[in-house]
């Protein structure tokens, strides 16, 4: 058998401390003895940049990966848009139903949500990105929530550093890094570097 260590945590409460709904500034007295959470009821809020937010709607269908788990695709669903905008951040709050209950989910943990075209028939339909483009999986060379993308423009390529979502059909979400219209390298050789001359596919 081989001996575990166990690490000593102290009881939330000592014998003889008294319990207050509110702070009684006592080294004697806490505030509670415990956090009761209603499993069934755990649903993601996130901030969806306002440019986007006419994509969403109550009732899509949705993805939602953990940062702890970023290889789990968790089905969800949009339950409602909260109706208040957030200036400082150009933002607004969606609430997601999370369909697949699992001991690995816990509360306050970070999430990324991929929401899909109610429109496409099939779970594979490609998701509309909230905040951020989808460019073609093998565009990105990525390893867990960052990734590497060459941008063309005017004859050569520039190296960029970006942050990724979720892939689906063939296609994959980046966050930050990369903006809307911009043109990516397909299958970038390991030999290409920042700067290099290239030639488009179309260009003749």
């Amino acid at each position: 058998m081989v001996p575990v260590p166990v690490r000593a945590t102290p009881p939330p409460a000592e014998t003889g401390e008294l319990i207050s709904p509110v702070s009684a500034g006592g080294g004697f007295t806490r505030t509670g003895i415990g956090t009761i959470v209603d499993m069934d009821s755990l649903e993601i809020q996130v901030d969806v940049n306002e440019a986007y937010i006419n994509r969403v709607e109550a009732g899509q269908p949705a993805e939602a990966t953990l940062n702890a788990y970023p290889d789990w695709r968790i089905p969800a669903q949009v339950i409602a848009i909260i109706p208040t905008a957030d200036r400082s951040k150009a933002t607004v709050k969606v609430r997601v139903a999370i369909k697949q209950k699992d001991p690995r989910i816990a509360p306050d943990m970070g999430a990324r949500v991929a929401f899909f075209d109610p429109a496409v028939p099939g779970a594979g339909a490609p998701p509309r990105p909230a905040g951020g483009v989808l460019v073609p999986a093998d565009a990105v060379r990525s390893s867990g929530s960052t990734g590497l993308v060459f941008v063309y423009r005017d004859g050569k390529v520039a190296r960029r550093t970006v942050t990724v979502g979720p892939s689906a059909g063939g296609q994959r979400h980046v966050l930050t890094g990369v903006s809307e219209g911009e043109r990516v390298v397909l299958s970038p050789p390991e030999s290409l570097k920042d700067g290099d001359a290239v030639k488009a596919a179309d260009s003749g």
